[in-house]
Parts: structure tokens; C-alpha cells; sequence
């Protein structure tokens, strides 16, 4: 071969090698999928909620969540940051260090894992939330419980004044009460708009250990929150808050821990109980209403910090509109008076035992959803959307800005499910975002004729009536 023939020959062939060099070596240089992300997914928005998967070990589950979820999570940190320092006396980094020195000593290894794996998740996709950060978000329930002790017990001069808001309506019910004598389990989420745009999570979590677990969710909880849940042992769990409770214990459990664990292990009613009860702080009191798809049970449990009452029955049904069954409890740990019929739960009370009554023996999914839905006033006994109604609507009541929720912005019902039997056999769920009524929310002119809750413009949007959407392990 001629020398230049040659020369330019070889010259190709380096080039040719080099490239496939750099080549190879770009693609030995990709980055790899994280292996904590296998078999995780986050689905596409559909009528308002966003389903996503999580499978592993408790770290592997909380970096899902973080990463597929860091957008909504450091949008609803913003959020619960802004309410609880909003006119507050204490500062985020009072409830971070409550979250740090108080909580995390009584916080198990398996949840500790999956809070770092959140903190781990959010700070790969460039977060600047820290570990405190996500306790803090998750214990955000408890938080008006513990300020109130802490004033208490450091003798503050100006003590907090405990302002639970009244979150839900409920009920469960089997036998003689159903359509087809088995169970049938429903609950609609009562919160401010602000939070309730947001409570739209439907989690799937598959753990290394315990049942799987479907949910209704908020952004960076590792508990339901509102607590809406099917298990794979066909439990099925739900609550509603005692009104006007008083009482916290800051050597217990928190109480998105055990709410979060009893999800989990339960197989049995015997099993949620034991599991609400150990280590109860007191935190975040409600009336907890089970459902045991394969013992055709219902239960209440009325989990107080002094008192915890137990009902149970496999032909009858239960309901919830945070009020205290036990008068008991009622005059030892809360400021509600059971008498008074203005009263939103009460009035919700009356109209449960009205509808649970009147459709004995036809309750299905359809009237499930309908009693979610419904309008009318006990008090005023007319059709009036307002406070005092199953699908709350303090907007639109003339009492709503002064006596109800001032703390964080008049609500209602901002989303809703149900399950029946066959639907907890089958791990799967019907949900509605926003009022399921038809009745749907506007911000601005929300913020139009409430302006005392301005501060909230930048993080309010609209809300509108989703329609019934059904949820599986399969979605």
C-alpha cells in the first residue's frame, strides 16, 4: 500500500476506534436507574387524585415517595409550614425540634427508615427539606394537641387555646343495615381548601413487611392523615375527630406512627385496637370506625387519652361526625356540649341516625355515595348546604367565618370515599375530589367575601366537583 494510502487508512481506523471508545464509554457512564425506584410509579392526574405505587423495605418506600412525589410534597411542606406559623406565637423550628426531641425517640426503626427514605428521596430530586422537616409535616395533625400541653406545663403566659377542627363525616354499617348484609364503609375529608386541594393522594403501598395498603393521602405522609384505608387482611379502617379534646401525653407514640402501623399489621379489630392503644399520646383524638371484611365486623372505637371505648357488633352500624359517643369522655376530656343541636356535630349526628334509619336494609355504594352528598340542615330542618350538613359547607354558612375553623380557613367537605365488601376483598375504593354534591370552590371568589384569609391567595386554587372515580391495586 502507498505510505499516504496507508497513513490515511490508519488514521480512519483510530479515529473509527476512538469513536466506539467514547461511545461505550458515554454509554458505560449513563446513569443507572436507582435501584430503590424498581417497581415504583407515579400515575398521570385522573379526576382530581394521583395514584402512586410503592413497594420495598420501609427506606425503599419512603425514597419512592419522596422522589416520584417531591413536587406536591415541598408544595404541601409549604402549605403546613404557612398554617402553623400564620399568626402563631411559634416558629417552624419550634415544631421541627418538638419533631426531633420529642417524637423521634418513641418513632420505631421500620418508620424511621421511611421518614429518612422521604428526606433521602426529596433531597435527590433538590429538595432543601431535612429529616425534622418530614416528621414535623406528619405529625402536623397532633401539633395544635402538643402546643396546647406544652403551655400548660411551661406555665406560658398567654396559653394556647386548642382549636381542633371538626375533620369528617362517617359511617360504616353491615347485617340487617346493607343491601346485602355485608359491610359497607364511607368518609368525606372536612379541612380548609387549602389543605384539601392537596389531600388527594391515593397511595398503593406494597411492604417488605405487614399488609399492602390502599389509601387516600396527603403529600409526605407516611399515614393516611384523614384516614381513609384498605388493607390486604381486609381491614378496613376510618375516623372522625372528638370535637373541643383536650389532652396530650409527649411521652407516647405519635399518633401517625400507630395510625400508620395499625394500617399495616392489622388482620383483626382485636389487632387495630391493641395497636391504637399501645404507647396513645392522646394526639390527634378520634372516633375510629373499623370494618372486618372476612368477619362481616364493624367496630367504634373512641379513642380518648383518659377514656377508650370500645363498640362492636356484626349487625348494626356506626357513625361519625366528631362528636364524643361517651358522655363520659365527653365531660372529662373535651369542652363539647352534647346538648346544644346547632352544633355541627351534633346536627350531622341526628341526620346520620335520620338516614341509617330510614334506609335500613338498602344501604349500598350508590346511597353511600348519595349520604355523602347530602344538604340538609337538622337544625334549621330544611336543605341548606352549610356547617351543619354531611357534606359540610362552611363557606357558604353566614356562621362560617366567625365560629367555626378561623385558625386555617373555613372548609367543609373537600373529598370523599366509600368501600363495600366487595370492593375491601378486592383492595379498591370509590373517591371523589372536592364536594361530591356538584357544588364546586373558587378561590378568588372565596377570598373575595372571606378577605380575613388573604394571606392564603398565594397558595389557593380552585377546587371543583370531581366525579366518583374507582381506585384499585391494579390502577
Amino acid at each position: 500500500m502507498h505510505r499516504r494510502a496507508f497513513i490515511k487508512s490508519s488514521l480512519a481506523g483510530l479515529a473509527s476506534a476512538l469513536l466506539l471508545d467514547v461511545s461505550c464509554s458515554s454509554a458505560n457512564h449513563q446513569p443507572k436507574p436507582d435501584p430503590r425506584l424498581k417497581g415504583a410509579f407515579r400515575s398521570p392526574e385522573k379526576n382530581g387524585w394521583t395514584f402512586v405505587h410503592l413497594e420495598g423495605t420501609p427506606a425503599e418506600v419512603g425514597y419512592q415517595h419522596g422522589y416520584l412525589l417531591a413536587d406536591r410534597i415541598e408544595d404541601s411542606m409549604k402549605v403546613t409550614i404557612l398554617e402553623q406559623t400564620h399568626n402563631k406565637k411559634y416558629d417552624w423550628n419550634f415544631y421541627r425540634d418538638a419533631a426531633k426531641n420529642m417524637m423521634w425517640p418513641k418513632i420505631e426503626a421500620e418508620y424511621r427508615e421511611e421518614l429518612q427514605g422521604i428526606t433521602d428521596g426529596l433531597r435527590a430530586r433538590g429538595s432543601k427539606s431535612d429529616l425534622w422537616d418530614v416528621v414535623a409535616l406528619n405529625a402536623s395533625m397532633e401539633w395544635d394537641y402538643y402546643v396546647k400541653e406544652y403551655d400548660k406545663t411551661h406555665h406560658a403566659e398567654k396559653a394556647a387555646e386548642l382549636m381542633v377542627p371538626e375533620h369528617c363525616s362517617a359511617f360504616v354499617a353491615t347485617g340487617s343495615y346493607t343491601h346485602d348484609g355485608k359491610v359497607v364503609i364511607a368518609h368525606n375529608c372536612w379541612t380548609n381548601y387549602l389543605e384539601g386541594e392537596r389531600w388527594t393522594i391515593i397511595y398503593d403501598i406494597v411492604p417488605s413487611h405487614g399488609y399492602r395498603i390502599l389509601m387516600d393521602g396527603y403529600p409526605g405522609f407516611i399515614h393516611s392523615g384523614d384516614d381513609f384505608g384498605i388493607n390486604s387482611a381486609g381491614i378496613a379502617i376510618t375516623e372522625t375527630t372528638i370535637s373541643g379534646f383536650s389532652g396530650y401525653d409527649p411521652t407516647g407514640i405519635p399518633e401517625f406512627v400507630r395510625a400508620r402501623k395499625g394500617m399495616q399489621y392489622s388482620i383483626s379489630i382485636d389487632d387495630y385496637v391493641r395497636i391504637m392503644k399501645t404507647g396513645n399520646n392522646g394526639g390527634y383524638a378520634n372516633n375510629w370506625l373499623i370494618a372486618d371484611h372476612k368477619a362481616n365486623e364493624v367496630a367504634d372505637l373512641e379513642l380518648g387519652l383518659k377514656n377508650v371505648n370500645l363498640w362492636r357488633t356484626k349487625d348494626g352500624c356506626f357513625v361519625g361526625s366528631n362528636f364524643p359517643v361517651s358522655p363520659k369522655l365527653a365531660s372529662e376530656e373535651t369542652n363539647f356540649n352534647l346538648n346544644d343541636m346547632s352544633a355541627s356535630a351534633n346536627a350531622r349526628h341526628m341526620r346520620w341516625n335520620q338516614l341509617m334509619a330510614e334506609n335500613k336494609g338498602k344501604i349500598n355504594m350508590a346511597m353511600a355515595q348519595k349520604f355523602l352528598g347530602d344538604h340538609y340542615d337538622t337544625f334549621e330542618k330544611k336543605v341548606d348546604p352549610d356547617e351543619r350538613t354531611l357534606c359540610g359547607h362552611v363557606d357558604l354558612s353566614p356562621r362560617g367565618s366567625g365560629t367555626w375553623q378561623p385558625p386555617y380557613g373555613i372548609a367543609g367537605a373537600v373529598q370523599n370515599k366509600v368501600a363495600d365488601a366487595t370492593m375491601i376483598g378486592e383492595m379498591a375504593l370509590s373517591a371523589s375530589a372536592g364536594h361530591c354534591c356538584g357544588i364546586g370552590f373558587n378561590a378568588a371568589q372565596h377570598l373575595k367575601e372571606h378577605p380575613e384569609f388573604d394571606w392564603q391567595a398565594p397558595l389557593l386554587h380552585d377546587m371543583p366537583s370531581e366525579p366518583w372515580t374507582t381506585f384499585t391495586i391494579k390502577s
